[in-house]
């Protein structure tokens, strides 16, 4: 049953033009924080009550209560991150209840506790720090959890890593000063089954999730900067030769007057004579520290020497969230592509093959 509000609001003729306004602020595609606020506004006024829009959001009822006055209030601007919110910190209590959520189970993710923070307390830490902070007062460390592939090395996933610490080190200075770009390159599949995931629903209920076509596919090919943390995102209809140098080509325009030093693994399309003989063309026989292009392969049948795994994982944990609100793969294919766009990466295992300084150029 429609709450009294949302009934004399429709009575007044005021619901269909904000529904119309934050639907127009939605396709704008802002923040993914000012989308959800803006969709649980919109529920709202849709008629959802608060325990549903709750369980579709994954958010508080305080959260909810909170961002419908700040749209009513000041309208779309109450909505945006530039209007501070309710709480700059947490309270005591606040933080006691983050605590308490933390032990609800073993294994996390920043960023499950950003948007925790964030989507509910309308907090945001500028330093990481804050949120170790966090997760150390839960007692909960920072621990390394692969996938182990029985035909992995480890001596030679060892050796390939000193490998790659000594040639980091030795062209720090190039790598600091913004004339070599260091990019860890890899491709990821986007399926309809990525959106399947665990949700808050009634226990006696079913969460179905519609897949009209169980072979919808994408693929993405990405490179994280390893000293800024940005990604370089493509999509494309398979991974292949001719994509791989496309590709290449794409990495070179957005690197202008930089040297690459690229790090992927041994993909049989990495490895093939038209990629090579493309490498050829590019770094024209010059010495290997002056090619333009220069790449090195990880260890194979180890996945885990690659940190943009962890960004790829952490991109399909985010859509998850969404699942009840994406009708179709295009709308996958977009959160997808939002969520990698508009984050920019710092997480640990980014600077596992050591710590550089990040100078802007």
């Amino acid at each position: 049953m429609r709450n009294q509000h949302i009934q004399d609001a429709i009575a007044q003729g005021a619901v269909p033009e904000a529904i119309a306004e934050l639907q127009e602020f939605i396709a704008l595609r802002p923040e993914a924080r000012e989308v959800r606020k803006a969709l649980a506004v919109k529920l709202v006024y849709q008629g959802y009550l608060y325990e549903e829009i709750k369980t579709i959001l994954d958010v508080s009822l305080g959260s909810i209560t909170g961002w419908k006055q700040d749209y009513e209030q000041l309208g779309i601007d109450g909505l945006r991150l530039n209007h501070k919110g309710r709480n700059s910190y947490l309270s005591d209590e606040q933080r006691e209840e983050v605590l308490s959520w933390l032990q609800t189970k073993d294994t996390w993710e920043l960023g499950e506790l950003e948007y925790k923070l964030a989507f509910e307390y309308d907090v945001t830490y500028e330093s990481k720090r804050s949120y170790y902070d966090l997760f150390d007062a839960a007692g909960i460390s920072w621990k390394k959890s692969t996938k182990l592939n029985p035909k992995a090395d480890s001596e030679a996933v060892a050796n390939k890593k000193k490998q790659i610490e000594t040639l980091l080190a030795s062209r720090r200075q190039e790598i600091e000063s913004g004339l070599l770009r260091v990019l860890l390159l890899d491709e990821c599949h986007l399926l309809w089954g990525d959106l399947s995931g665990y949700v808050w629903g009634k226990t006696d209920q079913e969460i179905a999730v519609p897949v009209v076509n169980e072979r919808d596919k994408q693929t993405y090919y990405g490179a994280v900067d390893y000293l800024q943390g940005e990604v370089l995102l493509k999509a494309y209809d398979a991974g292949n030769s001719e994509n791989t140098i496309d590709y290449l080509r794409y990495l070179l325009a957005q690197s202008p007057n930089q040297q690459l030093l690229i790090f992927w693994d041994g993909a049989s399309y990495h490895r093939s004579h038209l990629v090579q003989g493309f490498l050829a063309e590019v770094n024209q026989g010059l010495p290997e520290e002056q090619w333009q292009i220069h790449c090195v392969r990880f260890a194979p049948n180890c996945p885990s020497q690659n940190p943009i795994e962890d960004i790829w994982l952490q991109a399909k944990t985010w859509v998850r969230r969404f699942c009840a609100l994406l009708p179709t793969f295009s709308h996958l294919k977009w959160m997808f592509e939002w969520f990698i766009r508009n984050t920019a990466f710092d997480f640990m295992s980014l600077q596992m093959y050591g710590a550089f300084s990040k100078i802007k150029y």
